[in-house]
Formats: structure tokens, C-alpha cells, sequence
């Protein structure tokens, strides 16, 4: 018995191959295309490797809302589910909100410096 298992190829979220994304979720809009990008981050592995995975921080510029927008592999919190085994077992993507609080702790996390002074300097701690 052979187990073939499909997936679509992960899209870049950032770079010229930008793909919009979009969800409402608790009444909220959001989506990549109206919203400011922060910065990315990809995990470093190969593109087809089921642990791959990027995610986007965004704020929405009228609502201040802040969220990541991702994508990954079956082994990741990216990874779509196989409807008939209820297990992950594709490439896929999602968006998850978060707190002003929570952005800026992904922020410190997966981005540069540069980034972080830039869209979140009234919550660093001087000196």
C-alpha cells in the first residue's frame, strides 16, 4: 500500500509573489493587502520540506489590529487537515490575530531590530 499525500506549494506571503490573504474573524476584517507589513520570517528549510514555514506580522491601519499572516507544511501549525483522516496532511495557511502585546513579543522573537524600533518604540524599555 502506497500513500501518496498532496499539497500545494507554499506561497510567499512578503516578496514578489505576494498572494493576498484575507479572513474575518470575530466580526473583524483582515487582509494582507489593506494591511502595513511589519517584517517576515521563514524557519530557513527548504520550501517543500513539511516543517517549512513564514508568517507575516501586519497591523491593519484603521483598526491598529495587529496579525500574522502564515503559511507552512503538513508538520507545522500552518498545516492543513486531511478532511477524511482529520489529520494535517498538506501545505497550508492561516491567519491568527493578535494583542499589540503579542505582535510585539513575535516581533522580538523573528525580526530585526530595525523593524521592531520602528512599529513598536513605546513599548521598549529605555536604557
Amino acid at each position: 500500500m502506497s500513500i501518496v499525500i498532496e499539497y500545494m506549494s507554499p506561497r510567499t506571503l512578503f516578496a514578489g509573489e505576494e498572494r493576498e490573504m484575507k479572513k474575518t474573524i470575530n466580526g473583524a476584517r483582515f487582509d494582507t493587502k489593506k494591511a502595513t507589513g511589519i517584517g517576515r520570517f521563514n524557519n530557513g528549510r527548504d520550501r517543500n520540506d513539511f516543517q517549512f514555514w513564514e508568517a507575516a506580522l501586519y497591523v491593519a491601519p484603521r483598526s491598529n489590529r495587529y496579525f500574522l499572516a502564515g503559511t507552512g507544511g503538513p508538520m507545522t501549525r500552518y498545516g492543513a487537515k486531511d478532511i477524511s483522516s482529520g489529520l494535517r496532511g498538506s501545505f497550508g495557511e492561516r491567519i491568527d490575530p493578535l494583542s499589540k502585546e503579542s505582535a510585539f513579543e513575535w516581533a522580538k522573537e523573528y525580526l530585526s531590530p530595525e523593524e521592531i524600533k520602528k512599529y513598536f518604540a513605546d513599548m521598549m524599555k529605555n536604557g
